[in-house]
C-alpha cells in the first residue's frame, strides 16, 4: 500500500509518500509545496491544488493521511489553513482516494506513545521508522510522513483486530 501525508498549510504544505510492505515501511518521496507570501490567496489556493494534484499523478498513492486542525489562537491562520486543507481534500477525491484525518495529539500518540509529544520527538520517530539517517527536512515535510506513518499504524492495528 502506497499512503501520501499532508500536513495542510497555505504558506508550506508538507507532503510524505511512503510504501508499506508487510511490517516494512519505507519513504517514497517527501517536500514541501510552497507559496510566494505577497501572493493573492487564490492563487495560493490554486497553485496548492496543480502541485498536489501533480504529485498524486507522480506517485500514484492508495490513500491520504491527512492531518486534522485543532482550533488555533489566531484565526485568521486558522481559516487559511482549513482552506489549503480543504483543497488538499478535495484533490483527493478528484484522485479517487479516501482520506484518513487525524489529529496532532492522535499522530503524536501513534508514534511516541505519548499525545503530548514535542515536535522533535515525533520528527526522531519519523526517522527511525523509516530508517533514515537525519530527520526530515522542513518540519512540515517530517509531520507530513508521521501522518502517512500514522495511518499505517492504525490500518496494522485495524487489521489485527479483525483477525
Amino acid at each position: 500500500m502506497r499512503i501520501i501525508g499532508i500536513d495542510p498549510g497555505t504558506g508550506i504544505m508538507g507532503f510524505g509518500v511512503i510504501d508499506v510492505l508487510k511490517d516494512k515501511i519505507k519513504m517514497v518521496d517527501a517536500g514541501v509545496i510552497t507559496t510566494p507570501a505577497h501572493t493573492p490567496h487564490a492563487e495560493r489556493l490554486e497553485d496548492i491544488f496543480d502541485s498536489l494534484t501533480e504529485i498524486i499523478a507522480a506517485s500514484r498513492p492508495d490513500v491520504m493521511s491527512i492531518e486534522r486542525l485543532f482550533f488555533s489562537r489566531n484565526i485568521t491562520t486558522a481559516m487559511t489553513v482549513a482552506e489549503a486543507r480543504g483543497v488538499a481534500l478535495l484533490v483527493a477525491r478528484k484522485a479517487g482516494l479516501d482520506a484518513a484525518e487525524y489529529t496532532p495529539q492522535q499522530i503524536k500518540q501513534t508514534l511516541t506513545g505519548y499525545g503530548k509529544a514535542d515536535k522533535k520527538q515525533v520528527q526522531e520517530m519519523v526517522r527511525i521508522q523509516l530508517g533514515l539517517k537525519d530527520v526530515p527536512k522542513p518540519d512540515d515535510c517530517a509531520d507530513a510522513l508521521a501522518a502517512a506513518i500514522t495511518h499505517s499504524m492504525m490500518m496494522r492495528t485495524s487489521e489485527l483486530a479483525t483477525t
